[in-house]
């Protein structure tokens, strides 16, 4: 006897002896067959028709088995139904956009905000393709602002881009990603520092002194598994271009220089994956000695922006988790929904995870609800009204990679789907985010950099040569320290390989490390703002010429608010008030 018809059997109570039966179980194996199902499902399909008629499960019977097969072809045709509605309704929003007149001289690949999604082609998913259903202007419920008291500027390249292909990284792809690093990194070197003439080579025996460029990395075997880098583990890694990508044991001397950092700061961190100029040589004993650190250069002030009292606004920014392991009420979050009621900023910044895949419920299966249907409830509705209260703000979304709602499940990681805007004001942003508000512009992201930078970090004093100075004095506390890790970089996450410890809060694809970028370019300006909310603890701090926000998460009861005076011919760091909040 099949497993199938015996599963069957065993159900129905019944054998192939009795005769009454043997036509019945010949229909189930046959509906079971003809649709895919198993015993169980056959078993389910009639307990939840039966019971739905009667309120009662009733007898299967030769009757019954006709009665569910009827209603496996109804569920069948709506389900093809719905998919052919789907697909003409997408293309007939698309087609209306592209024939407007409202939109006359806007390219389909030039659309934002709401009616982005409906010119793009559908994005690629696991290698398969999908279209996404997305709203008008006119399909909006309730009053949309007529015009904002901030201008948004976002990132130029489309959607699509950032929502790559993943797991199909290759080999070869990683290791051009991190020569190109390199080589990038040299080119700064070289420019800032005009004695240095050209790179070494620091595997190459020579007595002479030269300048290398190469990433950090740590010497497991040498330390031994869960040991921190320190001066015995150093190992220098070189691109293929400087240095025929070899990896060479580094010492550093104990006269140890710092040249061209910020006067005070009294030494450099180290931590793997950092990019470092060294000045030394290797003398044939299998090793590169460093007499200098050369600090990677500072990245420049923004220009001064004209003074505009209309390009004031204020801001406050919150990020997840919203709502503590113990249940999924999101108390903290309402609280600080009344709060926004209660103040009306003009642009509200948030940060994921909303619905957080860790959270023993969800992980648990306690939920009577889809992971969409419980974001729209309790983000974006309370988000829409609060929208209706204050008209003229903005909202900004930037996912984490341990949002359950989002498909994209790799660091970098690209926007929510537009079926989570809900209105035209909620703009939805990749993780990591550049933007601009009035001309001041924005560094975010919602992976906590700052917690594995303290971690894998070291710090290697020495005498500084040739250093900064300026007015007030560089900030120099472990904090600051961290965010300038960052920004000296230029990467939102400097750190390579990540660590073991850590790596399951961030599934770092490195093929596209070019989406970690600061900054679009190595000599362009640092943010005015950068938002790297963390475990440790919450601050506002200036470093070197930004802003450096950690807002630390709402369910420990803080927030952070921001102000902007656009009146005034300072510098940009200088006409920005940070705070931190706590939620009342």
């Amino acid at each position: 006897m099949s497993s199938l018809r015996s599963d069957i059997c065993e159900w129905l109570g019944a054998t192939d002896l009795e005769e009454d039966s043997e036509a019945l179980i010949n229909e189930c194996v046959s509906i079971c067959q003809m649709y895919n199902l198993t015993a169980k499902d056959l078993q389910y399909k009639w307990e939840a028709l039966s019971y739905g008629k009667a309120q009662t499960i009733l007898r299967f019977t030769r009757e019954s088995a006709a009665d569910v097969k009827a209603r496996i072809q109804r569920e069948i045709q709506a389900k093809n139904a719905s998919s052919v509605s789907k697909s003409t309704a997408t293309g007939f929003v698309r087609g209306k956009l592209a024939n407007s007149a409202k939109f006359v001289g806007v390219t389909a690949k030039g659309l934002t905000g709401p009616l982005k999604a409906a010119a793009q082609p559908p994005k690629a998913l696991f290698g398969g393709m999908t279209s996404v259903l997305v709203k008008t202007e006119q399909d909006f419920d309730g009053p949309i602002a007529s015009s904002s008291r901030v201008t948004f500027v976002g990132q130029k390249d489309a959607r699509q881009n950032r929502a790559y292909r993943y797991m199909y990284e290759t080999l070869g792809e990683r290791s051009e990603t991190l020569d190109t690093q390199l080589d990038g990194f040299g080119e700064l070197i070289l420019k800032h520092y005009r004695d240095v003439g050209q790179l070494g080579h620091p595997g190459v025996f020579s007595e002479e002194f030269c300048v290398v460029v190469g990433r950090i990395v740590l010497d497991a075997e040498a330390s031994g598994s869960g040991v921190k880098l320190n001066d015995q583990s150093l190992i220098l890694e070189a691109s293929r271009a400087h240095g025929d990508g070899l990896r060479v044991p580094l010492q550093l001397a104990p006269d140890l220089k710092i040249r061209g950092g910020y006067k005070g700061l009294g030494g450099v961190g180290l931590f793997p994956g950092a990019v470092v100029a060294l000045k030394g040589r290797n003398g044939g004993g299998g090793y590169f000695i460093a007499s200098e650190i050369l600090a990677i250069p500072p990245m420049p002030a923004s220009p001064i922006p004209p003074s505009n009292v209309a390009a004031s606004f204020d801001m406050c920014i919150a990020c997840g988790p919203f709502t503590p392991d113990a249940n999924l009420d999101y108390k903290p979050w309402r609280t600080f929904i009344n709060n926004l009621k209660a103040s009306k900023p003009a642009v509200v910044l948030i940060l994921g995870p909303f619905i957080d895949a860790t959270h023993t419920h969800i992980q648990d299966g306690l939920v009577d609800e889809t992971p969409s249907d419980l974001f729209k409830r309790q983000f974006i509705a309370p988000l829409c009204d609060f929208l209706s209260q204050s008209p003229t703000s903005t909202v900004l979304l930037v996912p984490s990679v341990n949002d359950i709602i989002s498909d994209h499940a790799v660091f970098p990681q690209c926007e929510l789907d537009d079926e989570f805007r809900g209105d035209p004001r909620i703009r939805l942003l990749p993780n990591p985010a550049r933007f601009s508000l009035n001309g001041i512009s924005f560094a975010v992201c919602s992976v906590d950099v700052l917690y594995h930078l303290r971690k894998e970090e070291y710090f290697r004093r020495g005498e500084e040569v040739d250093s900064i100075v300026c007015e007030p004095e560089a900030a120099n506390d472990p904090m600051s320290n961290l965010g300038r890790y960052v920004l000296q970089q230029r990467s939102f996450y400097p750190i390579f390989p990540v660590s073991l410890d850590v790596a399951h809060e961030v599934n770092l694809d490195v093929s596209h490390s070019a989406e970690l970028r600061v900054a679009e370019n190595p000599n362009d300006p640092a943010p005015d703002v950068m938002v790297l909310p963390s475990r440790l603890k919450h601050f506002s701090k200036v470093v070197d010429n930004s802003v450096v926000v950690n807002p630390s998460y709402l369910t420990k009861g803080t927030y952070a608010t921001l102000s902007y005076s656009g009146q005034g011919t300072e510098l940009p760091k200088d006409r920005i008030s940070a705070d931190i909040a706590r939620l009342s």
